[in-house]
């Protein structure tokens, strides 16, 4: 679909203009490329990365986090502190105050009720909210005046930086989508597809996993930026050809997400034309376990759901034998190399928050055996397939179409091989795969398969709103259009019991014990997430383009304003 629209008037406030460009627009057209198309603009019904770092070029939050991981205001006079008056002494509030004179790009005042209805739109227990695990320990949030949104909490709050902060939650404009709540809310596909902002861009076109076209927002704040007068994101291929088009052709200035082997980087990295840039955060490739049954025999809208107990994964022993035969190491040097290490944890970083859990570093195909042995599942019939009650442990493997992914699908299948496991591989279209689209069976929070591979991270350096994701109520299904990060289908009261403990907890070496508790819950002791490597975000950028941030801790382009053409 095409989305078109004029031209505004010029920006309400004076900042200074860097010394890199003379005005808003001068360095015409920035162009990227995505191997991972978008597929939505709208980071409240995705949890795809793609979607929500080019959402971030439109739409954006109060506050967000830059590239050393420090939060900083965006549409905000100031961050809120206790000193300041703006947390509350008992830590059950927090109060906003809006940048006075700030615009949507239509030209229309921005006001704290669009930071009310942007909370009561993702609270909407019938709108499949992606995000919802943010606001789940929100009580209310009112529009004080026109400046001023205060969030209340349903108890006191250590971390009130969880909602609005980030690029997964930005503000709204409530009357661009107060016809989309609710039920509503993905069928609402103009407002999803071109939705109205405030930062450096607008959407000018939009054709569905393949093209995002904007334009420099006439009504941003700092009338300087951005330097390009265009933007262009282009998706779709696969991270090699993303990387060439940069790195050798030059026909684009930036790819995101250049998942490719270090000795190919090296390759293209000799034709002088861009650089591979990383940055280390939070970022984990590991594989996730199916908890409920995703048989094509059940009926649509009761496969992979609670309904249905997975017959295999369900096994604990199972889990921790898959675990134990995969040599991550292996997995580092062939996919990686300094660009990543082996992990045992889902939360990696910061350090304060990282388990000392190194068990799995080392590979141990003999323990797993074993395992599987003594838990029943014995090759019964001599085909190198073990079995157990007449059930055959036969798994479904589905990752993204990625030359690393389908080099680590063919390893671990190996291994898995050799201690009697049968594995089916699948590559899905990652545009696909985090596409989010309800209705299609190859998303990853649909999760038609037994387990499945993929790497996201967390916005900051707390991880409390990422493992508040793995509780009972955050599980994908029909009733909540097939949104939520608890794609495993986890639910354990102990684990939700523990997350009111972190929200509670002040001391921050009382945190990092909780955030250590839960993320071996997770790992360690149950298997449900398998770990495999921390990796770097790595991306590739034209030498033409200056001003580039990469960021871990946030939208990886949270700094896209500052980009601008080396003259």
């Amino acid at each position: 679909m095409k989305l078109k629209t004029a031209l505004l008037g010029a920006a309400a406030m004076a900042m200074t203009a860097p010394a890199a460009w003379a005005e808003r627009g001068a360095d015409g057209e920035v162009k990227l490329t995505f191997p991972q198309a978008v597929s939505i603009l709208n980071p409240y019904l995705t949890d795809g990365t793609k979607d929500v770092l080019a959402a971030g070029f439109v739409i954006e939050p109060l506050a967000s986090y830059d590239a050393e991981g420090n939060r900083v205001a965006r549409l905000v006079t100031e961050l809120p502190t206790v000193e300041n008056g703006g947390i509350s002494a008992d830590l059950t509030s927090i109060t906003w105050k809006l940048i006075p004179g700030l615009l949507w790009s239509d030209g229309t005042p921005v006001t704290a009720a669009d930071v009310a209805f942007t909370a009561q739109y993702c609270m909407d227990p019938a709108g499949g909210c992606a995000q919802s695990a943010k606001f789940a320990n929100i009580a209310s949030v009112e529009a004080v005046d026109d400046l001023t949104a205060k969030v209340t909490f349903k108890g006191p709050q250590s971390n009130p930086f969880v909602a609005f902060v980030g690029g997964q939650t930005p503000i709204l404009q409530k009357a661009q989508f107060e016809a989309c709540l609710g039920a509503a809310a993905p069928t609402c596909t103009d407002q999803n597809s071109g939705p109205i902002g405030t930062g450096p861009f607008r959407v000018t076109g939009f054709t569905v996993n393949d093209t995002v076209q904007m334009e420099a927002n006439p009504n941003y704040r700092d009338p300087a930026k951005p330097a390009f007068a265009k933007a262009t994101i282009k998706g779709g291929g696969d991270a090699e050809s993303s990387a060439r088009a940069v790195m050798e052709t030059g026909e684009f200035d930036y790819a995101w997400n250049t998942q490719i082997p270090p000795d190919s980087q090296a390759a293209m990295t000799a034709a002088g034309k861009g650089q591979f840039v990383v940055a280390f955060g939070t970022l984990v490739e590991r594989i996730e376990t199916n908890l409920t049954d995703p048989s094509p025999d059940l009926p649509e809208g009761e496969r992979s759901t609670a309904k249905h107990p997975h017959p295999i994964l369900t096994d604990v022993n199972v889990r921790l034998a898959l675990s134990k035969a995969i040599d991550r190491n292996t997995l580092v040097e062939v996919g990686y190399g300094a660009g990543g290490q082996p992990t045992c944890n889902l939360v990696p970083a910061p350090a304060m928050f990282a388990s000392d859990n190194t068990e799995c570093l080392t590979q141990d195909l003999e323990g797993a055996k074993k395992l599987l042995e003594d838990t029943g599942w014995v090759d019964s019939d001599g085909d190198g397939i073990r079995d157990k009650d007449g059930k055959k442990l036969s798994l479904l493997y589905q990752t993204t179409v990625n030359p690393i992914r389908q080099d680590f699908q063919t390893l671990i299948k190996s291994w898995w091989n050799e201690i009697g496991v049968e594995v089916e591989l699948k590559a899905i279209d990652p545009g696909v795969f985090f596409g989010g689209d309800a209705g299609s069976p190859d998303t990853f929070q649909k999760f038609y398969a037994d387990v499945e591979m993929y790497a996201n991270n967390f916005s900051g350096t707390d991880p409390e709103a990422y493992l508040a994701e793995h509780a009972c109520d955050q599980a994908p299904s029909p009733e909540n259009q097939w949104q939520g990060p608890n794609i495993n289908r986890f639910c354990d009261p102990a684990y939700d019991a523990l997350l009111k403990e972190l929200t509670a907890a002040t001391d921050p070496a009382k945190r990092a014990e909780i955030a250590i508790k839960l993320n071996d819950m997770l790992t360690k002791d149950s298997k449900v997430i398998i770990p495999l490597v921390h990796r770097g975000t790595l991306s590739a950028h034209s030498n033409a383009l200056g001003g580039v941030a990469i960021n871990a801790w946030d939208n990886e382009i949270t700094n896209i304003a500052d980009w601008y053409r080396v003259k």
